[in-house]
């Protein structure tokens, strides 16, 4: 089976379109290629949820950087097209960055609260980039379901607040983090790690497994939780934190609430591939 592609937005527009009147029901996976196990888990939960499943295809500018690995992020078209095709997936939106940000562009989107901690303290701009860019593949692909994975859970909560404040009428559907059979949270980016760096790697979500037993004992205080999981990374050769912290998982704050679930959110960078894993913890 081969796989539409379409590049420009507005042709993207016209299909999406003509497909609403036709009464398809649109499923949208937005990733950036170098697809693996996690994506395919989003487009099997896509085409389960609808008669038409788009998949984007787009390395986005705006969400990296000064000094990020926009240049070299990894790309493997042809190969990405061949595992969509396996998985049914009807369509490919694959636009150029010109076509998505006109010369000139200034308009943006942004979620501010959300955005703050976590990674929104280490990488500006980045959310910023994400939002935007989905709004806009909102636009363009008139979804009426959109899947996110939850490994990256600040930006599933951003893309959620958005799409309350800004009345989309899209349902958002999160999906499990996919692992591989070792533990490591697949990622686009495990393809950075080199020699002994994998190993090293396990020590997220070792940290993690340490933080969920510590809760399962009783502890509550995010402090705990947190330093538990903090404890391992540490114990772990070549494994630099940016960033180990409980917060709510709903509100993202970093005083819990006693009645809602902890996310255990962690950052590190192992060798030179920044690495993010997360838990939720539920009482």
């Amino acid at each position: 089976m081969s796989v539409e592609v379409i590049k420009p937005p507005d042709a993207m527009q016209r299909f999406a379109e003509a497909a609403r009147v036709r009464g398809e029901r649109i499923a949208l996976v937005p990733t950036m290629g170098f697809l693996h196990e996690g994506h395919l888990a989003l487009m099997r939960e896509g085409r389960r949820r609808a008669s038409l499943l788009v998949v984007s295809l787009f390395v986005n500018p705006t969400q990296f950087g000064p000094g990020e690995d926009f240049t070299r992020y990894p790309r493997a078209f042809e190969q990405d097209l061949a595992m969509m095709a396996a998985e049914a997936v009807d369509v490919v939106f694959a636009p150029e960055a010109d076509a998505m940000y006109a010369p000139g562009a200034q308009t943006f989107v942004q979620v501010t609260g959300l955005t703050r901690g976590l990674c929104g303290r280490s990488r500006p701009g980045h959310f910023r980039g994400v939002t935007t860019v989905v709004a806009k593949l909102f636009n363009i692909v008139k979804p009426h379901v959109a899947l996110f994975g939850e490994k990256d859970f600040q930006q599933l909560r951003a893309i959620q607040r958005m799409v309350i404040d800004l009345n989309f009428p899209i349902e958002i559907v999160p999906v499990p983090i996919v692992r591989e059979a070792n533990g490591l949270a697949m990622s686009s980016r495990n393809a950075y790690l080199a020699g002994d760096e994998r190993e090293r790697a396990l020590a997220l979500s070792s940290a993690l497994r340490a933080a969920r037993e510590r809760y399962a004992s009783g502890a509550r205080s995010s402090d705990d939780i947190a330093a538990t999981a903090a404890k391992v990374l540490k114990e772990t050769p070549g494994v630099e934190i940016d960033y180990v912290e409980a917060v709510d998982a709903e509100t993202l704050a970093p005083s819990p609430s006693p009645e809602h679930p902890i996310l255990l959110a962690i950052a590190a960078r192992v060798g030179k591939t920044r690495l993010i894993d997360n838990t939720v913890l539920k009482p």
